[in-house]
């Protein structure tokens, strides 16, 4: 593994032991978090026109001192036009300065191909060319955070994000995705590169040798002269906010926000019995009668400032709980419903694995729906024995609506 070295001349990497250094891939790698310690680690770039991001990223991770971090791939996100000039500048027998860095600086094992630039598609699967239209936007948001959303799927991965290349929104983007799906051995960084080497197109890395390159204002400057060092940003990772249906689907960059920030907002419920859903925060969840109307039940009591009910108990019917979980069923389903089956399991009361199974598939629904922000609308059972059950948002959290204007695009 490489490190950082100041000699008498131009600084470079050297090698250091790889029994000291060597990424470790033992089973209790993950247990320390480090991210030079996982077993799979990615760099993932956004560029345009400039792929000197990806090996001055690398460059710069390498030579990081005391945790210097080596991927075993590189991953680019670019345009149509920024894929053909990756390709050609990192890539190609001419040039191949993505080859070059590793065989300069002894980096084993990093994979990194044609198939691994990744190219924006639009929502037809159309390459992007550049983002220019709010639509253009919205179809990068996308690209930009399914990739993120696949790499941190994976539990023996480490991610490593850079959003100094490309469109500022390209940037924004990126970093805002690992902050809605990074975990704690993922990072995020910008690249800083020393002047007159920042803006000149020839220059890739600091060289280990005198590269002599003619700057864009006309001056000569020697590469192994040049200074590159990474600049961290820290970040929130808001991905235990999210329900698994988001972490393990498909949803838009749009959709992942408005999870993110129901679970960051005050819990609100609106009980919504005619149209058979409830909003939960900004999210409308479609409920069977039977779950509907155990949540209806607590719903009201909680608005009426009660106290916690006790459960029916197990094998010994309760009238009273029968009684007030049909008026909500009635309500839901209507008068003119045949609820005949419903009427004769609760003809004598409700028991308690009645009320059990309404409960656990009530939990499973919401869990589903609403990921960990699903707690503020459960139905608690107080933690302690003998358990007192209660839905414990405040009353003024709670509202019941005939006719409610929900979205119907959450």
């Amino acid at each position: 593994m490489p490190r950082r070295t100041q000699g008498a001349g131009a600084p470079t990497l050297q090698r250091m032991n790889p029994s000291i250094v060597s990424p470790r891939t033992d089973s209790s790698a993950n247990s320390d978090r480090a991210p030079a310690h996982y077993p799979r680690r990615v760099l993932l770039a956004v560029c345009g026109l400039s792929p000197q991001i990806v090996t001055e990223t690398l460059y710069a991770l390498a030579a990081e001192e005391h945790d210097p971090f080596i991927p075993t791939e590189v991953h680019l996100i670019t345009t149509a036009e920024g894929a053909r000039r990756a390709e050609l500048s990192l890539l190609s027998d001419d040039l191949g300065w993505f080859h070059k860095l590793c065989a300069d600086y002894h980096l084993p094992g990093i994979t990194f191909n044609r198939h691994h630039i990744h190219v924006m598609r639009d929502a037809s699967e159309r390459a992007m060319d550049d983002i220019r239209t709010p639509q253009d936007n919205r179809d990068a948001a996308n690209f930009i955070t399914a990739q993120v959303r696949q790499f941190s799927a994976d539990p023996n991965c480490a991610l490593h994000v850079s959003i100094a290349g490309g469109r500022k929104t390209m940037g924004f983007y990126l970093g805002y995705a690992l902050s809605l799906y990074g975990r704690a051995q993922d990072r995020l960084s910008h690249v800083l590169v020393s002047d007159p080497f920042e803006s000149s197109w020839d220059f890739f890395y600091p060289t280990p040798y005198s590269r002599v390159l003619q700057t864009r204002d006309g001056k000569l400057a020697d590469t192994a002269l040049a200074q590159v060092t990474l600049a961290e940003i820290p970040f929130v990772s808001l991905r235990h906010g999210l329900p698994v249906a988001l972490l393990a689907g498909h949803a838009s960059f749009n959709e992942t926000v408005v999870a993110a920030r129901a679970a960051l907002a005050p819990p609100q419920l609106t009980m919504d019995l005619a149209g058979k859903r409830i909003l939960a925060g900004d999210k409308v969840i479609e409920m069977p009668p039977a779950e509907l109307a155990l949540l209806a039940v607590f719903a009201r009591h909680a608005l009426q400032g009660g106290a916690p009910l006790p459960a029916p108990t197990k094998d010994a019917p309760d009238a009273a709980w029968g009684q007030r979980y049909l008026r909500e069923y009635r309500a839901i389903t209507g008068t003119l419903a045949d609820i005949d089956a419903t009427e004769r399991a609760l003809k004598a009361g409700m028991d308690g694995d009645y009320f059990s199974q309404r409960k656990s598939k009530l939990d499973k629904r919401l869990k589903a729906a609403l990921g960990p922000a699903a707690e503020a609308y459960r139905i608690h059972d107080g933690g302690s024995r003998p358990r007192r059950y209660a839905l414990t948002l405040p009353p003024d959290a709670v509202r019941f609506v005939a006719d409610v204007a929900f979205k119907e695009d959450q």
